[in-house]
Formats: C-alpha cells, sequence, structure tokens
C-alpha cells in the first residue's frame, strides 16, 4: 500500500480515490482520463504523478503543453492509457474508467500482476472470462470497488467453502424512478433520470442507476467475482442505501455490510485490504436513519436487469453484446435522440442479434461490441422523442 494508479481520475470515482490517497498520504504514480485536460493537469499538479494519459488525442496534445514545466510526462490514446495500467513497481491499479474503454486497461494491469481495484463494472461484464484468466495466470489481484461487491466481499471474509454460500442479494436504491409505471415513464427526461436519491455519480451511470441497467450489470459481474450462478443472486430495492448487499448462507444466517452511501469507504478497503484505516467518511447512525426498507424489483417496468439475467445465462459475448447496446442506448437518450422507455426495448432487440462464441478473444469482445453499437444506431431510428 505504497503507490496508487488511478485510471478515470477526472471522474466520480477517481475524484474520491484521490481524497482517499490524499488521506492515507499515498504516492499516486500515474493519472489518465478521456479528454478532460483542465481537471486532469490540476490533479497532475497537485499530486505529481511520473505519467499521465488522456485518452483523447487532441486533449492529450493540449495537456503535455499544459504541464511541460512539470516532470509528468503525458501519454495519449488508449495505448496511453494502457501504458499507465501496467507502470511502476507494484501500485495498486484503480480502474475507475466509465465503459468498455476500461477493459484492456484492466488487462494490462492483470498482465503485469498488480492489485486491480475494480470500479469498470464493463471489465468483467464484457469480458469476464479474459479478466479472470488474466488475473490467475499473472498471479494478479482483483478486488471490489462497487459498494455492492465490496459489501459481498467483506461478508464473506471468513467463509472457508464456497459451497456455504447459499445466496447473493444484491440491493439496489431503485434510481429516481422507483414505484413509477412504464406509463407514467414516456415522457422523462434526462433531467429526470439524473436525480438520483442517494448516490453522487456521472451521468452516464446515473442513467443507468435509472433504467436498473446498473443493477444487472452488478449481477453479471457478481457472477465472476465471487464463482456464484445466476440464479443464486438475489436483487431487493433498498431505498435507504445503508445495507449495501447481503450473503446468505447454508445455514440460512445472512451477513450484511452497512455504512453511509459514500464511495471513499468501499474505494479505502478495495486499497487498504486486508487492513482498516480510519475513514473520512461519517459515521453510521442507525437510530437517526431510523427504519430501513426492502421491495420487489418491478421487472416489468424495469426490464434491463432480466435482459442482463438472460446475457449471463446465456453466456460467451451475450454479455458483451448486451453491455455495448446499453452504452450505446443510453448515450442516444443522453443527446436527446430517444426517450428514456426505448433504452430498455432497444437494447432487448438487439443484443439477441449476434453470433455467440463460448471461447473468445478481445478481439471478439471488441468486434461483437462495436457490432452491437451499430444496431442500436439502426434500432434508434424508428423511435421519435
Amino acid at each position: 500500500m505504497n503507490s496508487l494508479i488511478i485510471l478515470g481520475s477526472t471522474g466520480s470515482i477517481g475524484a474520491q480515490a484521490l481524497d482517499v490517497a490524499e488521506k492515507l498520504s499515498l504516492k499516486v504514480e500515474a493519472l489518465t482520463a478521456n479528454s478532460d485536460a483542465k481537471k486532469l493537469e490540476e490533479q497532475a499538479r497537485k499530486f505529481k504523478p511520473r505519467l499521465a494519459a488522456l485518452a483523447d488525442e487532441k486533449a492529450a496534445a493540449e495537456l503535455k503543453i499544459k504541464l511541460a514545466d512539470t516532470n509528468t510526462k503525458v501519454l495519449s490514446g488508449i495505448e496511453g492509457v494502457t501504458e499507465c495500467a501496467a507502470f511502476g513497481e507494484n501500485p495498486t491499479v484503480l480502474n475507475s474508467i466509465v465503459g468498455m474503454a476500461g477493459l484492456r486497461p484492466t488487462l494490462a494491469a492483470a498482465k503485469a500482476g498488480r492489485r486491480i481495484a475494480l470500479a469498470n463494472k464493463e471489465s468483467l461484464v464484457a469480458g469476464g472470462k479474459l479478466v479472470k484468466t488474466a488475473v490467475k495466470e499473472n498471479n494478479a489481484e482483483l478486488l471490489p470497488v462497487d459498494s455492492e461487491h465490496s459489501a459481498i466481499f467483506q461478508s464473506i471474509q471468513g467463509c472457508k467453502d464456497k459451497k456455504e454460500i447459499k445466496k447473493i442479494i444484491l440491493t439496489a436504491s431503485g434510481g429516481p424512478f422507483f414505484g413509477k409505471k412504464r406509463h407514467e415513464l414516456k415522457s422523462v427526461t434526462l433531467q429526470d433520470a439524473l436525480k438520483h436519491p442517494n448516490w453522487s455519480m456521472g451521468a452516464k451511470i446515473t442513467v443507468d442507476s435509472a433504467t436498473m441497467f446498473n443493477k444487472g450489470l452488478e449481477l453479471i459481474e457478481a457472477v465472476w467475482l465471487f464463482d456464484v450462478a445466476p440464479e443464486n443472486i438475489e436483487i431487493v430495492v433498498h431505498r435507504e442505501s445503508i445495507v449495501h448487499s447481503l450473503v446468505e448462507f447454508a445455514d440460512n444466517s445472512v451477513i450484511a455490510q452497512l455504512g453511509l452511501p459514500d464511495m471513499r469507504i468501499p474505494i479505502q478497503y478495495a486499497i487498504t485490504y486486508p487492513n482498516r484505516f480510519e475513514s473520512p467518511v461519517g459515521s453510521l447512525n442507525l437510530a437517526q436513519i431510523g427504519k430501513l426498507t426492502f421491495f420487489e424489483p418491478d421487472y416489468e417496468t424495469f426490464k434491463c436487469i432480466n435482459i442482463c439475467r438472460d446475457a449471463i445465462n446465456r453466456g460467451g459475448l451475450y454479455p458483451a453484446a448486451a453491455n455495448a447496446a446499453n452504452e450505446e442506448a443510453n448515450e442516444l437518450f443522453r443527446k436527446g435522440k430517444i426517450p428514456f422507455l426505448a433504452i430498455g426495448d432497444i437494447i432487448e432487440e438487439a443484443f439477441l442479434d449476434i453470433e455467440n462464441k463460448e471461447e473468445y478473444r478481445l478481439e471478439d469482445v471488441e468486434e461483437i461490441s462495436d457490432a452491437a453499437r451499430e444496431r442500436v444506431r439502426r434500432l434508434s431510428e424508428k423511435y421519435t422523442l
């Protein structure tokens, strides 16, 4: 726990990871982002990493000029981001890149034998078999950062045999549209979808929460992280976001992890595991919260959960296709080109139209993802706002 590389440092998780790094006095070896040269410059000047990279070539050229008076070397493109992921002697690599763009850097970190604090769901959703193989073959370490998976990880500490795990229970906030039916969501806007009740996240992830596709992604991620069959993963809506997830064991006892809805708790634990340190997050006061509630998800209104369950049950490249279809549909909605309900409808149709492979390479994942995105763009033409 001496140094840290943060991929996606200008986003919500990346910024909170830097806060944790500062509190723990960790050396930051490298920082990457997509295109925000201004914010990455500010971070680089404060934390003085040896490397910085922007995926956007034009923005990287701008950053190189801005940081010319520093000792930070600036790289560009996905190649530069990937180089940062494998940089240094043995830092922890926190991957908080949004979307499929995080897969190549995750694989690079795994092949370099790093501890990977994973906040990029799509790495395991789209390329789970590739990532797990690379981690195993290179003695790397994969620790979850998502609050739900961190909760599961913490709840199974002391479990000596995975056969003791009967069921994983993922909690979901329900997003801004909890309790709404399909007919009530026909005309919701992007501004409506971005009003998350508990968490402060980037736009893409917040829209995923509104459609509940994020919970489907987390289901697939849990399959890979904990080697649990999809049918043994249950989802429950928990509006307060205090119980972050639970594990039911063979004797029907249930262990849960609780805490305030602040990502710095799971970020810090992934970095410092197996040790715990004082956190910048406040203490949980259950009496002040008063009550904790739980509900069955509305699978008819929020069909995206079952799309993901279908994808992982089919296996192979289907999860990658579903993920890519969602990334494209989510972006089209954020750009005002399709209505909210069209997101799930389009994904449902698009992800099935693939030539599946049980054994796949990275190139297969990227090819099927490109094809799924193109199909979403074609299907979106029949929708009007």
